[in-house]
């Protein structure tokens, strides 16, 4: 059998999420049915992690095998053939027999996209979260670097988590103004929890806003309480940027 790699990119507003449900239609189903239709075989499509309900992918790594001949490149035409059009392959190639999009990632980088500006946006609207209250950026960036290196990151973590070990690593985090009173915050860490993403810029937000200051952090991440930090951001303005291996 062989083993494709694939690079993905997809708008998330219309799924629940990557992962198959019984109860919505997901990114993974998507793919899988329309691969099946070019392979003429069932394939299982692993993911180099499980985006939530309505986040995009920008690059999204995926990998599945198959006992098809058809080459990687008319795998990557045919996909996108028959995709709709919020999900693209943006690369299909073979890979080393054994490599596996979820094992084999080293890390990931986020992007999440902040509107701060006092008229909501109506185009791109689905692609950011509209904050129209002012945000000191000054007081967000001396909150970041409490965040940075290894932690317990269960303040972060969503409710209802079954994850037992909530020690992740931060390597990076970026806060960017662009033009247009866009704010991008980039996160990078060889691994997230669910929501930690989320959660680390609604608190940020907070910070910006001054109803958290940032000298609460410590506090924050020593009390392993997700009530103490800020509300998660909604899933529309988060991005997975970036894939490791």
């Amino acid at each position: 059998m062989r083993t494709i790699k694939l690079t993905l990119e997809y708008d998330g507003t219309a799924y629940c999420g990557w992962q198959r449900q019984v109860n919505g239609l997901s990114i993974q189903q998507v793919l899988e049915e329309a691969l099946e239709r070019i392979l003429c075989e069932k394939v299982s499509v692993i993911a180099s992690g499980r985006t939530d309900a309505g986040v995009h992918a920008l690059s999204q790594v995926a990998s599945f095998r198959t006992h098809s001949a058809l080459a990687a490149d008319k795998i990557f035409l045919g996909a996108n053939s028959v995709l709709p059009p919020d999900i693209v392959v943006k690369s299909a190639a073979d890979a080393q027999p054994h490599f596996n999009a979820l094992k084999d990632a080293r890390g990931k980088v986020y992007v999440y996209r902040i509107q701060n500006t006092r008229l909501r946006p109506v185009l791109g609207r689905m692609y950011v979260w509209h904050v129209r209250y002012p945000l000191s950026l000054d007081c967000m960036r001396g909150a970041v670097s409490h965040l940075l290196g290894e932690h317990d990151f269960s303040c972060f973590c969503a409710t209802g988590c079954d994850i037992q070990d909530r020690v992740r690593t931060i390597g990076a985090i970026a806060i960017d103004e662009r033009s247009g009173g866009l704010l991008e915050i980039t996160v990078e860490s060889g691994g997230f929890l669910r929501h930690m993403v989320r959660n680390i810029v609604g608190t940020l937000v907070d910070v910006g806003r001054g109803k958290i200051s940032p000298e609460d952090l410590p506090e924050m991440l020593a009390s392993r309480d997700r009530t103490k930090a800020g509300t998660a951001a909604p899933a529309c303005g988060l991005f997975l940027k970036e894939v490791k291996y």
